[in-house]
């Protein structure tokens, strides 16, 4: 392959689209082997044991696809997030209020509906799953922003990409605080001298990648021993990357090291979770006394906090915002253009299937909790999108914030 083709196919994989097409495909196909007479072979090849137990690592197929490869994803989410704290969107808390403020509120009511289903059918044995509507999938809602948004101001993409970025740090926090097990305070501190190791070596004055991988593995595995989920390692480590430029680089270190890791993210370690996470057996009628999918609890909880709990949190919290403080939105952005975004936020994939898969040890809870994940998901895309596309062909006033400013940044996607 040559340089050129190299550096094209990098840059394709980089592509948030791409990563939301990739991630799309390796669920369907989940869902698809979980379903067909392959179902059953496809479920032992997701049970199947493969590592040292002597060292803790005799991880399931399905378990390294979760703890392993998604650590990886997590890596560059750390990067992301240390990025826009330091020079992006999170950079100006002024500017970003309103939307970090949604996301926290986008956060809480998902939540509360959750809970307010389980307490209602008198299913309290779920509730250790209240965090499962509350992230954000990145990729996708970016995704579905970028196809079915054309036209629509620029804006409307940091607006998102905020709100997003803060679902993923509260899911961090959530899965670190909630979701961890055992703690082995030992290693948790091996963990962290891994990980002050990686900021020395990310910070020479020449980086170098051979050496940044080892170092990567121990604090990955000192995690993973800790009892603090593994993923959280990747956080960790991309968020000691410098994101400032220095002298005479192009770019920082935490965008270059973006640029080498988001390929093999998007199209390896997003794509293969999907198919594990997705591939879940999906009964629509039931059988054997077994209602089908919608007579599940956990379906219905699920399903309305994603679908109605993530707009209206990012609404109420939006309009209260707007409509009582001196925060505005984003140049060029409406309130019109709230409830579409508010939808998106609701296709809650990669880090959703995740703490379902840590909510419960019933494997049939984990099950339904990751279809009615695909369910809600789907329905957030579809209605996001049309709205979307009715919103892009309705025309836009001069000041869309009512910042009483006309509207400077109207750049399109």
């Amino acid at each position: 392959m040559t340089t050129s083709t190299l550096t094209r196919t990098r840059a394709f994989l980089n592509r948030e689209t791409t990563g939301g097409v990739l991630v799309l495909i390796g669920a369907i196909i989940g869902l698809a082997l979980a379903n067909a007479p392959s179902g059953p072979a496809f479920r032992a090849l997701s049970q199947t044991v493969l590592g040292p137990a002597s060292i803790g690592l005799d991880l399931t197929v399905s378990q390294w696809a979760q703890d392993g490869l998604l650590a990886i994803f997590f890596f560059t989410i750390g990067l992301e997030l240390i990025s826009e704290i330091r020079v992006g969107s999170l950079h100006d808390p002024r500017k970003a209020a309103v939307p970090i403020l949604a996301a926290c509120g986008g956060v809480a009511v998902p939540a509360i509906i959750y809970t307010a289903v389980i307490v209602a059918t008198s299913s309290t044995q779920y509730l250790h799953g209240w965090a499962i509507p509350t992230a954000t999938d990145i990729a996708f809602s970016l995704a579905v922003l970028v196809i079915a948004g054309r036209g629509l101001p620029s804006g409307l993409r940091i607006f998102l990409l905020t709100m997003a970025v803060v679902d993923d740090l509260i899911g961090i926090l959530v899965i670190a605080i909630f979701y961890s097990h055992g703690l082995n305070l030992l290693a948790l501190l091996a963990a962290g001298a891994a990980v002050a190791v990686f900021a020395i070596l990310v910070r020479r004055r020449k980086m170098r990648w051979w050496l940044l991988i080892p170092v990567a593995l121990i604090a990955w595995w000192c995690m993973h021993a800790s009892g603090v989920h593994a993923t959280i390692a990747g956080v960790a480590l991309g968020l000691v990357a410098p994101a400032v430029r220095r002298e005479g680089e192009t770019v920082s270190r935490a965008t270059r090291l973006g640029q080498l890791v988001g390929p093999l993210s998007n199209a390896i370690a997003l794509p293969v979770f999907a198919l594990f996470a997705a591939g879940v057996p999906i009964s629509l009628t039931g059988s054997g006394g077994d209602g089908g999918l919608f007579t599940h609890p956990l379906v219905w909880a699920v399903t309305a906090a994603l679908v109605i709990g993530k707009p209206v949190g990012i609404l109420l919290t939006s309009a209260a915002l707007t409509r009582w403080t001196a925060l505005r939105l984003p140049d060029a952005v409406g309130t019109r253009d709230l409830l579409p975004v508010g939808l998106l936020c609701g296709i809650g994939f990669t880090v959703s299937m995740l703490i379902a898969g840590l909510s419960f040890r019933d494997g049939v809870a984990i099950d339904e909790a990751r279809a009615a994940i695909l369910v809600g998901s789907l329905i957030s895309a579809v209605l996001g999108g049309l709205l979307l596309h009715h919103d892009s062909r309705i025309a836009r006033g001069p000041d869309m914030n009512e910042d009483g400013v006309p509207d400077q940044d109207v750049r399109p996607l």
